[in-house]
């Protein structure tokens, strides 16, 4: 179990007893078991982006409350360097650097995202919104319900983020691409 996983579900637990749901309630919710909603606010299972931002929705925060503690402040622009932005390593696979993270009632989450080979099979996660994913780098495989699309570096996809979804390298080598995850 990751340190940032253990963080992240203390804030959980945090932000929801402040917003005075219990934990069943949230859990239905989000569409998990308690016992799996549990394991989550322990940091003792990997989460999505997609479990993250629906809890974001519901709790009524912004993402990056729940994932850095911090909430953002500025309200005219948000620069961010060549990378930086806030990150977010989820697991060996996946590491997420938001591009907007101090910048406040973003209708928007911008992310540059790394992933790299993987034996495992994805697992699909959707959340409400829509979402649009730009290849910088490498070749992925889009699952998006019973789809998949192969892409490489300059495509793109614009979807329905509340179908489920999920990325894989097609390859044997690292992907970069720019998700923009557009709220409702």
């Amino acid at each position: 179990m990751n340190d940032q996983l253990k963080d992240i579900g203390m804030r959980l637990a945090c932000i929801r007893e402040d917003c005075e749901i219990s934990d069943a309630e949230l859990a239905e919710k989000l569409g998990v078991d308690l016992e799996t909603y549990r394991s989550y606010e322990k940091g003792e299972i990997d989460f999505s982006f997609s479990f993250v931002y629906n809890a974001a929705e519901i709790l009524g925060v912004d993402v990056l409350d729940i994932i850095s503690g911090s909430s953002p402040t500025l309200s005219t622009c948000c620069m961010v360097k060549k990378g930086r932005g806030y990150s977010v390593k989820r697991e060996e696979d996946y590491d997420y650097k938001h591009l907007a993270y101090t910048f406040k009632n973003k209708k928007s989450e911008p992310f540059l995202v790394t992933i790299t080979p993987e034996e495992k099979a994805p697992v699909l996660h959707g959340h409400e919104g829509q979402e649009f994913n730009y290849v910088l780098e490498g070749k992925i495989t889009f699952y998006i319900g019973e789809i998949s699309y192969e892409l490489e570096e300059g495509d793109s996809v614009y979807f329905d983020s509340n179908v489920p979804h999920a990325i894989k390298t097609t390859d044997n080598n690292p992907a970069k691409f720019i998700a923009v995850v557009v709220k409702n």
